[in-house]
Order: structure tokens, then C-alpha cells, then sequence
């Protein structure tokens, strides 16, 4: 029998979640176990592929590592990472450029901060630009280091992006700077919400759809 950790809510039906390698399922306070034990025995193929997908993703992840010569993206844009002497690092529009011969724990490091440093930058630059279009003014923008969210707005209507969203590309980094910005007019997810989204973004699925690619492709990727 496949083992699993049981989550009793108030949920109409039974769900199952894979974590970090394990199986948690979530069911209604007054189901039998009997009949979940037989709902997961069901849903075993499921489960061993999704298991097997996990697996890769964390192998991928532990071994991830850049070197000279590696691209990553900025903007939805490739370019690679180069040596150069001086002993600084940054961005010159067509490479991330750091200094020569560092370990590829270094290399890494020296990304991350030009990451932050130019979503910092851009993504704060670009959020003035569609708060003066939608009429709509946050208390703050700040640049975190969030791994679970692309951005949030919250209850003090301050708009939080992770430098992550950096990588994105532009009309996607638009779609999340808009669907931010929209929760100041409407705090939750309802249909007046997404109604504010698409006036500004028609095509929101599309640029969402891209975004959900993006972080499942990071997701294999360590940025810590």
C-alpha cells in the first residue's frame, strides 16, 4: 500500500497532492479511510509518474550550476555569462560579465545580484509606467526574494515582485505588473477583477500560460 500523509479538511472531495518527493492526501473529515486507501490504490500510476517527475526536478536542481559561456535569460532574452577583468560584475546589454575564473558557486552569486539589481530597476521603472495608465497609485514597490510567487499586493496596497520575474518576458512581466496593480481596485479573484486584467491585457491567458512555463522551467533551476 502506498504510504501517504492524510490532511482532513472541510473539502467535498479527496485530493492528492505530491510534496517535495512525498504523498499528502486531503480529504473530508467524515471519509473512511477504507475508501481513501482505495482512491489512492487507484490513482498509484498517477502518482509513481508524477513521483519520477519530482525526482528529476530535484536531481536537476541539486546538480544545477553555470559556468563562463552559459546564457540565461533577462527579459525573455538569452545572453551569456563572460569573464571579464576588473573585478566587477554586471549587465552591458548583451552579457552578465563578472570576473574571470570563479567557481560556479560564484558565478551563480554574481547572477543572482546583477538579477536583482536590474529588476530592481526595471521592474519598479516599468510599474510607474502602468500605475500612471491605470490610475492607480501603490504605497510602495518593493523587489523581494520570494521563490513562491511572481509578485502580491498587500492589504496597504503595496505592490511586491520577486527579482525572479526578471527573466520573464516583457509582455509577461506586464501581465503580472497589471494583475498586481488591479488588486488595488479589487483585493480578491473575482469576475470584476479579471474583468480590470483583461481591459488592459487581452490576451492575460496567453502571457499566463507562458509565465506557468517559465516557472516550471525554474523550477529545475537553483536561484538560492
Amino acid at each position: 500500500m502506498r504510504e501517504y500523509t492524510l490532511t482532513r479538511t472541510n473539502r467535498k472531495t479527496t485530493a492528492i497532492y505530491i510534496r517535495d518527493g512525498f504523498v499528502e492526501v486531503r480529504a473530508p473529515y467524515k471519509k473512511p479511510v477504507s475508501e481513501i486507501d482505495q482512491f489512492v490504490a487507484s490513482k498509484e500510476k498517477w502518482i509513481a509518474d508524477k513521483l519520477l517527475v519530482k525526482k528529476e526536478q530535484i536531481s536537476q536542481r541539486e546538480n544545477f550550476n553555470l559556468t563562463y559561456g552559459d546564457k540565461i535569460p533577462y527579459r525573455g532574452k538569452m545572453h551569456p555569462i563572460r569573464g571579464k577583468q576588473g573585478g566587477m560584475a554586471g549587465f552591458d546589454v548583451l552579457s552578465f560579465y563578472m570576473p574571470p575564473d570563479l567557481s560556479p558557486e560564484d558565478i551563480k552569486y554574481y547572477c543572482k545580484t546583477t538579477y536583482k539589481l536590474l529588476a530592481e530597476r526595471d521592474l519598479t521603472t516599468r510599474t510607474m509606467e502602468l500605475m500612471d495608465e491605470m490610475d492607480v497609485e501603490p504605497t510602495a514597490i518593493k523587489i523581494t526574494n520570494s521563490k513562491s510567487t511572481w509578485g502580491s499586493c498587500s492589504s496597504k496596497k503595496s505592490i511586491n515582485f520577486s527579482w525572479r520575474l526578471i527573466m520573464a518576458d516583457d509582455d509577461v512581466i506586464d501581465y503580472v505588473i497589471v494583475h498586481e496593480l488591479a488588486h488595488i481596485l479589487q483585493p480578491n479573484h473575482s469576475a470584476k477583477f479579471w474583468a480590470i486584467v483583461e481591459s488592459y491585457i487581452p490576451d492575460y491567458k496567453e502571457r499566463r500560460f507562458r509565465l506557468k512555463t517559465l516557472e516550471k522551467k525554474l523550477g529545475s533551476e537553483n536561484w538560492r
